[in-house]
């Protein structure tokens, strides 16, 4: 289709990293690996967290929500990686591409919110531990879920729609995947609208929760100086640990991304790697071992399957 001189862009070429096949096998391998073991941690953690009546808590709902949110982060972009790295053309249409793009800063912002929501359960719980069941009951945990989805989806994908990208440059998309900055590289006509949209989406999920997140935490190291006992200090700082854990690694990368980048960089297509195919597979990993009640359920499963499993072979 002509419009005027220019060519109107039905589908994009993603270069992806290497077209050397052992770099592209090898890349293959990691990527399979990494994602199995996303995708296995993460079920295992919300069948963990269903199954064990002492983790149906606030803390752990909301834990449960982090594992389905980094399964279909994970899921978003990377079998499709895995298809491409050893293709030797990488092609994907406008519109998928822009249905990933959009999938991709929806789950994004959720896992933005609910790092900060998370932040939160951890405030009440340990400044207010004798109203917390109050004030965390389980109509709060489901209004701040919907809310979180919502507002996400409104930020994310309400853009795409008021103003729709029209694309008829170079095809040639430099990342792994339809991230929002390498797109607006390839779209026509004016694009401040967008930018101002991205600066705005930023200010809700990268800038906002991490100031939420970070005032939320001096409080409560205040509230954990004045515990007394050694045994309570500690149990209260490891139940934070993770978290503050998850959320540096989180936001350490997206804010490298998003926050202050005029332009697309080819070299930041590398650092995405960190939040879309690690980090999903740490964070089970980061709770696992550093929480004593899910290790604890993680006990109580395996000890039970290995009970029933030789009882079953004599039926």
């Amino acid at each position: 289709m002509e419009n005027g001189n220019q060519t109107i862009i039905k589908e994009f070429i993603l270069v992806g990293f290497s077209q050397n096949l052992k770099i592209c096998v090898t890349l293959f391998t990691v990527f399979f690996v990494i994602y199995i073991l996303t995708v296995l941690e993460n079920i295992f953690m919300i069948f963990t967290v269903i199954v064990s009546p002492n983790l149906h808590t606030p803390m752990y709902y909301f834990l449960c929500n982090l594992s389905f949110l980094d399964l279909c982060f994970s899921s978003s972009t990377v079998p499709k990686l895995l298809i491409d790295v050893l293709s030797q053309v990488r092609r994907i249409s406008v519109i998928g591409c822009l249905i990933q793009m959009n999938t991709v800063l929806v789950l994004g912002g959720i896992e933005c919110l609910l790092l900060a929501v998370m932040a939160y359960d951890r405030f009440i719980a340990i400044c207010f531990p004798l109203n917390y069941t109050i004030i965390m009951n389980w109509r709060l945990c489901g209004y701040l879920t919907v809310l979180m989805w919502l507002g996400s989806l409104i930020l994310s994908v309400a853009p795409t729609i008021l103003k729709p990208f029209v694309f008829c440059k170079n095809n040639q998309l430099n990342h792994f995947f339809c991230e929002v900055l390498a797109i607006l590289e390839l779209a026509c006509g004016e694009i401040s609208f967008y930018k101002i949209t991205i600066v705005i989406i930023g200010f809700f999920t990268l800038l906002s929760p991490p100031v939420f997140i970070m005032v939320s935490y001096i409080c409560i190291l205040f509230s954990i100086l004045k515990i007394h006992s050694v045994q309570g200090r500690s149990k209260a700082f490891s139940t934070c640990a993770s978290h503050l854990m998850v959320v540096f690694m989180f936001f350490g990368t997206s804010m490298t991304m998003y926050m202050g980048q005029a332009s697309f960089s080819a070299y930041l297509k590398y650092i995405s790697l960190n939040y879309m195919v690690f980090t999903p597979m740490l964070n089970p990993l980061i709770y696992s071992l550093r929480n004593n009640d899910v290790k604890e359920a993680y006990r109580k499963i395996l000890v039970k399957c290995l009970v029933t499993a030789p009882v079953s072979q004599f039926r």
